[in-house]
């Protein structure tokens, strides 16, 4: 007798327990496919966050490398200076300039550090005196930043600082163009267009006297009010000054050869993917990388992307439970179903059927329950995923939106006041909150392949117990 004639008779005079397979099967393929819908959803998402969101390289001096290169010409490294470990060290802003110019990258800005001195026409916001006695030398300076693009400093990026007179500097401003705050602009009386002198905040070859014209281009209000106690001068955000590269460079008594010296440089990458691009068009340029290499903080991506990998990591967790636990489940109740029939069998194996044949008939039967719960797994999984997914999702966005909070409660010691300001340079960028899925054939043949592999499997290796049975041990021995 056909075994596929056989194996109908059975689904159909038996239906309760047909139902209970194809129902146990229907859970299994929609938990697994769901699984399957929620990974999809979330590598869309991280591609389509690593596309918008990009990622950001920096570039900047190591001096191991530069000591491990032999180009400091012997000498050792004895201060802040980039010229106090030779001109090897010095990253210039002309270099910069033509690897911003690569293909791969979005956007660009960098940084020059220095300071200056007071003069007689330019003087420090300082409303607490220092106490008696207190050697204020090295502190009653400005602060010099000299930078590209002022609304790409972090303050300003993040409303910490913003411009309210005339305009901020920008890649075409003039080594000599500064931007003041308003607290220093009213204690000196200045206006933008105002011509202020400044001496260099270097003091290696003892106090400088010679003064440097700087024409305000800008005044910016920074939102740090003062303590009411004393500060030193250069800590005090007040006391920040904004200018080019040049100009922050002839400060702080480095070279301006070259478009002037940087501390450091950041690209933004259209794709985090393309820091190899990158590092070969920098050596294109002429750029060093052991000297002065590329690493790519990806902070924005991760924390745009975070929540909902944990959500796909999850998901990937989930699959391989349930595809297991299912397989064993289905593999106990054939067992059953196999111990139950051995009346049949044992009648058909002495009528003469194969033995391979009967352990056929029983997957035919285990994969067409598996087909129809295959189906309908499909018009229902993607509910399942949804609910599931977006729950998870949210749970995850809920931790990691109180992990920035407990970050942002951090003292960032970077910042230009020096006093520990809260909440640091943090990403300015929302987590995905939402999963956009979607069901699509790439998605029904993975899981008819697990959920078919499941059906095998679980028939085959209880099954095997079949091919060691011979009719006259069923049929007088019963169980």
């Amino acid at each position: 007798m056909n075994l596929f004639k056989r194996a109908w008779w059975r689904l159909t005079g038996a239906p309760g327990k047909t139902l209970m397979l194809g129902g146990l099967f229907f859970v299994i393929c929609t938990l697994v496919l769901s699984g399957f819908l929620i990974q999809s959803a979330a590598a869309r998402a991280a591609d389509n966050a690593k596309k918008s969101v990009g990622a950001v390289a920096t570039m900047q001096l190591d001096v191991n490398g530069l000591m491990a290169s032999g180009k400091n010409d012997g000498r050792e490294p004895s201060g802040q200076q980039g010229g106090t470990i030779g001109s090897a060290g010095d990253l210039k802003r002309d270099l910069v300039d033509r690897i911003c110019a690569s293909s791969v990258v979005a956007d660009c800005n960098y940084t020059a550090d220095g300071a200056a001195f007071p003069t007689k026409s330019t003087e420090l916001h300082q409303p607490v005196p220092p106490p008696a006695g207190q050697d204020t030398t090295g502190t009653d300076l400005f602060k010099v930043d000299g930078v590209r693009k002022l609304d790409e400093v972090s303050a300003f990026r993040n409303g910490d600082s913003k411009v309210i007179a005339g305009k901020g500097v920008g890649p075409d401003t003039k080594k000599d163009e500064i931007v003041v705050e308003e607290r220093v602009a009213e204690a000196n009386g200045l206006k933008v267009g105002d011509t202020v002198k400044l001496k260099k905040g270097d003091l290696s070859n003892g106090m400088p006297t010679e003064e440097h014209d700087f024409t305000v281009i800008g005044i910016y209000r920074n939102n740090t009010a003062d303590t009411g106690q004393y500060v030193p001068a250069m800590m005090d955000p007040a006391n920040q000054v904004y200018t080019n590269i040049e100009g922050a460079s002839l400060l702080g008594g480095r070279t301006t050869d070259g478009g002037g010296t940087l501390k450091s440089a950041t690209f933004t990458l259209a794709d985090p993917d393309d820091l190899d691009r990158l590092e070969e068009d920098a050596k294109k340029a002429g750029a060093d990388l052991q000297i002065f290499p590329i690493s790519v903080n990806d902070k924005q991506y991760k924390a745009l992307v975070g929540p909902i990998t944990k959500t796909a990591s999850f998901a990937t967790v989930t699959v391989w439970l349930v595809a297991v636990a299912g397989t064993i489940i289905l593999a106990l109740v054939v067992a059953s179903n196999l111990r139950e029939r051995r009346g049949e069998l044992g009648i058909l194996l002495s009528l003469g059927e194969k033995k391979p044949r009967l352990l056929g008939q029983h997957l035919v039967e285990v994969v067409a329950c598996a087909v129809v719960a295959i189906a309908l797994a499909g018009l229902g999984s993607q509910f399942v995923s949804d609910a599931i997914g977006n729950k998870l999702l949210a749970g995850e966005v809920e931790s990691a939106n109180e992990e920035a909070e407990n970050e942002s409660l951090q003292p960032d010691y970077s910042d230009p006041s020096g006093m520990g300001k809260q909440g640091g340079d943090q990403p300015d960028i929302d987590p995905i909150d939402s999963l956009d899925v979607r069901l699509g054939p790439a998605d029904i043949a993975k899981v008819g392949a697990t959920g078919l592999g499941i059906a095998a499997l679980a028939t085959l290796v209880p099954g095997t117990r079949v091919l060691r049975l011979n009719p006259r041990d069923i049929l007088t021995k019963g169980d």
